[in-house]
């Protein structure tokens, strides 16, 4: 396997690992905790803020850090302190101490998004596809977070869902920094290149910059609606199932396989939504995605059954559709120099947005319900298609079109 291509797969594996450890305690939480420590399911999810906040906020240091010192060497302490950190929360006797746990674990997945996804566009002029493909693994990780951490629990019990992907992603840290260690020179002068092109290109333009800030004020609006609504449907899908599918799933297993088979089966919208974004307006790509939003969203309050599981199929295309829009926009209006802490500041929006959504997810479902929560995103959709409306038609920014 070529280099390149061998890098790639690693930053893949990382986006895989980052979804996957942050949404262990979903399901964990949903299909055994609750029955173990004796603490309903609204009672146990509060205690996921801390860590979803430290998802956000790390993002900048994070950012930061990479530009100043090294994007490969940030994703080998990612692997390494998320791994460790998982199996040290394996060990948690409490609710505090869990907690406690999935702070630090959150605080190690913040390295992922603002450096993964700035080596993935690192010298590439069509950025789409690679950034879709890349968040198809984001998506698999939360897939197999159900999907894993259930088979898990049933054959072992909830510790194995912390230790197991732990240990897996300690020895990817190792794997990663043998790569490195062997190929330092060719990924070096592939980053220089990148910066030397990006630096002519910024030299022969005049760049207009209310179309920049216009373009950033509405990536950041779409960007902290959709990190709610991302955080609420697939923090939320398991318990969804556990309540929509006792007919045909009574295992945490099954449930866990279901919401495999959704997350699966959606994130090959990432791959469509990046091949149309490479060649047509990401205005009318990103109009369709969040119609499509508004649509099955407010769908999903008053199915059950096979039916539930299909709509929320459609739901979660549509939302991780979304992602890698707002990244093709970030990588079109950044240097390089900058596009770690750009991506950073971006992911600080939606993880803190998806930080605030966890009680929120708690307090709607213990009064009303799933059927008002999924109302109401439906109503966020509405702003997130409006401020879409609003992106340029026409235009280019550092030398490339919108």
């Amino acid at each position: 396997m070529p280099q390149s291509r061998l890098n790639f797969f690693f930053l893949n594996i990382g986006h895989l690992y980052d979804h996957l450890f942050v949404l262990i305690f979903a399901t964990v939480a949903a299909l055994s905790l609750s029955e173990n420590w004796g603490l309903s399911y609204g009672e146990l999810i509060p205690y996921a803020t801390p860590g979803f906040v430290a998802f956000g906020v790390c993002a900048v240091p994070a950012g930061w850090l990479a530009d100043k010192w090294s994007r490969q060497g940030m994703l080998v302490v990612f692997f390494f302190g998320i791994g460790v950190s998982s199996v040290i929360t394996s060990f948690a006797q409490t609710p505090l101490q869990i907690g406690i746990g999935l702070l630090v674990i959150g605080m190690f997945a913040a390295i992922y998004h603002p450096v993964g996804l700035a080596l993935v566009v690192e010298g590439r002029e069509r950025t789409g596809v690679p950034l879709a493909i890349n968040g198809i693994f984001g998506n698999l990780g939360v897939a197999v977070a159900a999907l894993f951490t259930g088979l898990l629990i049933d054959a072992m019990d909830w510790r194995a869902a912390f230790y197991v992907p732990g240990i897996l992603s300690i020895g990817t840290a190792l794997a990663y920094g043998i790569f490195l260690r062997s190929n330092s020179n060719n990924l070096a002068l592939a980053q220089t290149n990148d910066i030397a092109e990006e630096s002519k290109t910024d030299a022969s333009q005049s760049e207009d910059r209310k179309i920049i800030f216009r373009i950033f004020a509405i990536m950041f609006i779409s960007t902290a609606i959709g990190g709610v609504i991302y955080q609420s449907t697939t923090f939320a899908l398991p318990k969804l199932f556990d309540e929509r599918l006792t007919d045909i799933a009574e295992t945490a297993s099954k449930i866990g396989f279901y919401a495999f088979i959704v997350f699966a089966v959606a994130g090959v919208a990432q791959l469509v939504v990046g091949y149309f974004a490479d060649r047509h307006s990401i205005r009318s790509v990103f109009g369709v995605v969040a119609l499509l939003q508004v649509s099955f969203l407010a769908l999903v309050h008053n199915m059950s059954g096979l039916n539930s599981v299909l709509v929320a199929m459609i739901v979660m295309m549509a939302v991780f559709g979304q992602i890698p829009i707002n990244d093709i926009l970030v990588g079109r209006i950044s240097s390089p120099e900058w596009r770690s802490r750009i991506f950073a500041f971006r992911y600080v929006i939606t993880f803190t947005a998806m930080a605030t959504t966890i009680p929120l997810v708690a307090w709607i479902h213990v009064n009303w319900g799933f059927e008002t929560l999924f109302l109401t995103l439906s109503a966020a959709a509405i702003i997130t298609l409006i401020s879409v409306l609003s992106l340029p038609r026409t235009g280019r920014i550092t030398g490339k079109p919108i």
